[in-house]
């Protein structure tokens, strides 16, 4: 009987450090759950993986989102440029009737590695996303290597160099990314492509417990 007693006394502490770990053990993957699933969402986006996307993206809601954010996009430029350039004008109304198409584009594995790396819809007339293997345009590629070129004599010149361009058609910096949460059922990452203002970003909303899909997408044209 004391031998039971013990045995109880013992066991019963242990249970409750194995629940109050495995408790802790949850809340922690639930934290990191968004940025797991953001994780996978890249990988399977850049490989154009469409199976292991359809787990992480709800097309129905980015369409429906992106038709939303294009068209509010449109409108903001055809109220900037109504009295300055009619041409300008007409341009935003033939882009507005183009919002189908540019929707059906960027709701694919090719549209959706897009966002992610730094290249969202402008609202442009036949935009549609880059092909696989293009990366952000603001990326900067590396120098080409110094060349050494044998003279007539048989000597090495001087190593040739490569001038850098002109200022003005450098490549901007990489976009800036920061991701959080934004409420208990939204992750957020957002582009800031520039210093005015100009950004972007995609909205993972929760599924379940621990499961996440890219929901909608926010864009904001400032400077451009």
């Amino acid at each position: 009987m004391t031998e039971s007693v013990s045995k109880k006394n013992w066991t019963r502490p242990v249970a409750i450090v194995l629940i109050a770990l495995a408790i802790v053990a949850a809340l922690g993957y639930g934290y990191a759950s968004p940025y797991v699933a953001l994780n996978r969402l890249k990988t399977a986006a850049d490989a154009r993986d469409a199976a292991t996307l359809n787990e992480y993206v709800d097309y129905p809601a980015l369409r429906a989102s992106l038709k939303q954010q294009v068209g509010e996009l449109l409108q903001r430029r055809i109220e900037a440029q109504h009295s300055s350039n009619p041409l300008l004008l007409f341009g935003a109304v033939i882009g507005a009737a183009l919002i189908g198409p540019l929707v059906d584009a960027y709701a694919t594995p090719d549209g959706v590695a897009a966002l992610l790396n730094g290249m969202p819809p402008s609202g442009k007339p036949g935009e549609a996303p880059p092909p696989a293997g293009t990366t952000d345009a603001s990326a900067t590629p590396p120098a080409p290597a110094p060349v050494n070129t044998p003279d007539n004599s048989g000597t090495p010149a001087a190593s040739a160099t490569t001038a850098a361009p002109p200022e003005s058609e450098q490549p901007a910096s990489r976009p800036q990314t920061t991701a959080g949460y934004r409420s208990l059922n939204e992750f957020v990452v957002t582009w800031q492509r520039s210093a005015n203002g100009e950004r972007y970003a995609a909205v993972l909303q929760r599924h379940g417990l621990f499961s996440w899909k890219l929901a909608a997408v926010e864009l904001n044209d400032s400077g451009q």
